[in-house]
């Protein structure tokens, strides 16, 4: 009986443990769709988990109509993105050389939004990789860019 308690636990836990959420700060509409919200490209912005100062923003394509209302529309793979240093410029613990730092799903089930952060140990640089994935294939269409380090040492795993 005490297990088949715990099990829901762990499953509302499971949903909330991605530490980034991202927040959409604006769109504009791409195309009318008579029923259903228009097509558009939505800018969401989400802040690095493990360094504080560092914030990316990311805009993508977003499909409309009666799909895109009900959530079962798979959006385009394009996208860009840009990442600041917004503030100071603190870590929190020391990275790894490569880690997944945002996650958001582009269709139902079996298409995401990823952004990996790569460090340039050489350059002393974060550089954020953004790129989408599907169960059975990714998409080559991808976009980088990166932040300079430049008061110290970026602390690696």
């Amino acid at each position: 009986m005490r297990l088949a308690s715990l099990v829901p636990c762990c499953l509302v836990a499971a949903l909330f443990a991605h530490p980034v959420h991202a927040e959409e700060i604006g769109s504009v509409d791409t195309a009318f769709k008579l029923i259903g919200p228009d097509h558009k490209v939505v800018v969401e912005a989400f802040d690095d988990p493990a360094v504080d100062g560092v914030s990316c923003y990311v805009s993508r394509a977003k499909t409309g109509g009666i799909k895109g209302a009900v959530g079962l529309a798979k959006d385009p793979s394009r996208f860009s993105i840009a990442c600041r240093q917004v503030g100071p410029i603190k870590f929190r613990e020391a990275l790894r050389q490569q880690e997944e730092v945002f996650k958001e799903s582009a269709s139902f089930i079996f298409k995401h939004v990823r952004v990996v952060r790569i460090v340039d140990a050489k350059r002393n640089a974060l550089t954020y990789l953004t790129y989408s994935d599907k169960i059975i294939e990714g998409s080559p269409d991808n976009a980088i860019t990166a932040v300079a380090v430049l008061d110290q040492k970026i602390p690696l795993k």
